[in-house]
């Protein structure tokens, strides 16, 4: 088992030291819901970014426990998957097709190959972008968007609630692979 460490020095549970964590900003929050939920979705993908930064292909595809398949580059997939998936609630038409194929092939074909990794960075990287385009068009967070009517509001907070709850997992996640510890 690795042993526990973090990089930081000011506060020893922190990830980063202050002044080098990209998801402190001078000043106070945002101002209204829409920047607020923005700023958290920010910071969670963020977090997630972090969690996979310095580690080699072997490393991010690397499995939890059996029999789980949950590994960082899982999470990477699967992130770019509900991104599609949550486009595919509010846009008109044939929903796009899955990025990787059956249920679970996100997590169960995520192995250590450097192109699979640079492709499940720039796929989580290009899905939310479009999800974010699209849900920019609804500058009202009461609308009711896609065949179902569900609010934007409710896909804001869905989405932040996914990150954050795989934030968690690649906090235990990285923590296993190499000891390293914090928010």
């Amino acid at each position: 088992m690795p042993e526990r460490w973090s990089q930081a020095s000011v506060y020893p549970d922190m990830w980063a030291d202050p002044d080098e964590d990209p998801r402190n900003r001078e000043g106070v929050s945002p101002d209204g819901e829409l920047a607020t939920l923005q700023d958290f979705l920010r910071d969670y993908r963020l977090t997630l970014q972090m969690k996979c930064e310095g580690l080699d292909p072997e490393k991010l595809a690397r499995r939890s426990v059996p029999p789980s398949t949950m590994s960082l580059l899982g999470l990477l997939r699967h992130l770019a998957e509900v991104e599609r998936d949550w486009r595919n609630w509010i846009l008109p038409g044939e929903p796009a097709p899955k990025l990787y194929g059956a249920r679970d092939a996100d997590f169960e074909e995520a192995v250590a190959e450097q192109a699979l990794v640079d492709g499940a960075f720039a796929d989580l990287a290009r899905e939310q972008a479009a999800t974010d385009a699209a849900l920019a068009e609804y500058a009202d967070l009461g609308a009711r968007v896609g065949k179902d009517g569900i609010a934007v509001r409710e896909l804001w907070v869905h989405r932040i609630e996914e990150y954050a709850r795989h934030c968690g997992h690649a906090d235990l996640l990285r923590e296993c692979i190499d000891g390293r510890v914090g928010q």
